[in-house]
C-alpha cells in the first residue's frame, strides 16, 4: 500500500476536520432546539401509589421512592443508553441499601424547561404536586436553559452566537428569583422528602474565551446553595469540578449534555449525599 502524497494527506485531514465540526454543530443545534422549543406533558398521577411514611433516614428501611423533575439533564439527554443520572442513581441506591425497596415513581423532566415554567407547573399542576407527594426523595435540575439562553441571546428570539457574558451577569438575579420560588414551592408540597438539587457546570470551559463564564455559573451555584440551606431536608451536589477538567470524557457529542459516564458521576455524587 503506497503512502498518501502530502497534498492528499492534507486533503484527508481537512475533510476529517470539517466532518468533526459539522457533527459538533449539529449536536449543539439539537441542544438549542430543546431549549427554544421544550416539549412535554403534565403528569396525570397514579391514584394507586401509596404515600410513603414521612421523615427519617433512608437507611431505616421505609422504602425509597424517587420523583425526578426539571430539564434535559434530569431527562438524561445525551446518554445513548437512556439511563441518565436518574436510573443510575436508582441502581446505586439499590446497592447502597440492599434491604430497602428502591423505586423510581416518576421522571417528569422536560427538555428545554426553564425556571419560570417549572415554577408555574409546581404552583398550578395538580399532577406534579401529586407525584411529588408520593416521593420521599426528589431530585431535580433547572437553570441551565435560563443561563445559556440569556448568554447567547436566544431568549429574545436571536440566533445562537457568541456567549454574551455581560448579559448573563446582568440577568442572573432574575433566574435566581425564580429558583427561589421553585425551592419554596417544593417545600410547601412535600416538606419531608429529601430534596437534591444538581448544581450547574460550564460546558464551554474548554473554549478559552468562554471559560470566564464559570464565574457567573458559580454565583448561581452559591446562591442556589444558600436558598436550599434554609431547609434541613434539602441539599445541592456540585458538578462544575467534574466537567471543567474532563469535558472530553464526560460530555456527549453535543458539547452541552453529559454522556453516560458524565451522568454516572452525577449519580454517584447524589448517592453519596444521601443517608
Amino acid at each position: 500500500m503506497r503512502p498518501l502524497s502530502s497534498g492528499k494527506l492534507w486533503k484527508v485531514i481537512g475533510i476529517s476536520a470539517i466532518l468533526s465540526t459539522l457533527l459538533l454543530v449539529a449536536g449543539f443545534g439539537f441542544a438549542v432546539k430543546d431549549m427554544l422549543y421544550p416539549k412535554g406533558e403534565s403528569f396525570a398521577g397514579r391514584a394507586n401509589e401509596p404515600a410513603l411514611p414521612a421523615g427519617g433516614k433512608l437507611s431505616e428501611g421505609k422504602g425509597i421512592a424517587i420523583t425526578a423533575i426539571g430539564d434535559s439533564l434530569t431527562k438524561g439527554t445525551g446518554d445513548a443508553s437512556g439511563e441518565g443520572y436518574v436510573k443510575q442513581l436508582v441502581a446505586l441506591l439499590k446497592q447502597k441499601y440492599p434491604d430497602t425497596s428502591v423505586r423510581l415513581n416518576n421522571n417528569l423532566a422536560v427538555n428545554g424547561l426553564k425556571t419560570n415554567r417549572l415554577a408555574q407547573l409546581l404552583e398550578t399542576d395538580k399532577g406534579y404536586s401529586f407525584a411529588l407527594k408520593q416521593a420521599n426523595v426528589i431530585v431535580f435540575t433547572i437553570g441551565g436553559n435560563d443561563l445559556f439562553q440569556i448568554a447567547s441571546g436566544t431568549s429574545r428570539g436571536k440566533t445562537v452566537g457568541e456567549l454574551n457574558l455581560d448579559k448573563l451577569k446582568a440577568e442572573l438575579p432574575q433566574g435566581l428569583n425564580r429558583l427561589a420560588r421553585i425551592v419554596k414551592r417544593l417545600h410547601a408540597i412535600n416538606p419531608n422528602a429529601q430534596v437534591v438539587y444538581v448544581g450547574l457546570y460550564n460546558p464551554f470551559y474548554d473554549i478559552p474565551e468562554y471559560r470566564i463564564g464559570s464565574l457567573q455559573i458559580q454565583q448561581w451555584n452559591d446562591r442556589a446553595y444558600a436558598l436550599l440551606h434554609q431547609y434541613p431536608n434539602m441539599t445541592m451536589v456540585p458538578t462544575f469540578d467534574l466537567f471543567e477538567n474532563a469535558i472530553g470524557r464526560y460530555l456527549s457529542s453535543d458539547h452541552f449534555h453529559p454522556n453516560h459516564d458524565g451522568y454516572a458521576q452525577i449519580a454517584a455524587r447524589i448517592s453519596q449525599s444521601m443517608e
